[in-house]
Order: C-alpha cells, then sequence, then structure tokens
C-alpha cells in the first residue's frame, strides 16, 4: 500500500473491478442467479455489461483516489491505464463483438 510502484498500479486497477464485480453479484444477484449464469448474463446482455463496469470501475476511481492523495504517482498511473483498458475493452465488447 505504500510503495510507488506502476506494476502495483496494474495489478490492482485490474483485480479492485473483478472484486467489484463479484460484490455488485452478491448484494444484486446472488439470490436470482448462479455466478456462473450471471457471467454468461453480463456477456450477453450488452446494456448490463456496461452497467457492471461502469460499477465496477468506481473501485479503480477510490483506490486511484487514494493514491493521488498518497502522493504515490507511479502507482495511479498504473490503475488509470488499467482503469483506461477496461473501458476500452467494455466499448469493444459492446460495439463490435
Amino acid at each position: 500500500m505504500y510503495k510507488d510502484n506502476f506494476r502495483l498500479g496494474l495489478v490492482l486497477g485490474f483485480i479492485a473491478p473483478i472484486l467489484a464485480m463479484f460484490i455488485y453479484y452478491f448484494i444484486v444477484f446472488r439470490n436470482l442467479a448462479t455466478i456462473g449464469e450471471f457471467i454468461h448474463i453480463i456477456l450477453v446482455q450488452r446494456t448490463l455489461l456496461t452497467a457492471i463496469v461502469s460499477v465496477s470501475l468506481v473501485a479503480n476511481a477510490a483506490i486511484f483516489t487514494l493514491y493521488i492523495n498518497r502522493r504515490k504517482d507511479r502507482t495511479a498511473k498504473g490503475i488509470f491505464i488499467a482503469t483506461c483498458i477496461y473501458g476500452i475493452a467494455s466499448l469493444l465488447w459492446k460495439f463490435v463483438f
């Protein structure tokens, strides 16, 4: 948490949205679908994909803000790059595939 490392930022930036997605699953979908069905629904329902990715990326915004406030700029840069990759991948999945 106290390191200022670009790779650490990338790892945090890729893991936080996945954890947020699972938290979203347990709050909203736990009684409606299994985890496998939930992932299948996300991949099939493009509007739901965008909504869940948006909610998941809020986790990145939170840790990005934490690292910016602690002046760990390299780590924050890694988190930002991971956020951009998630966003672009989500848009590509929604509009291209």
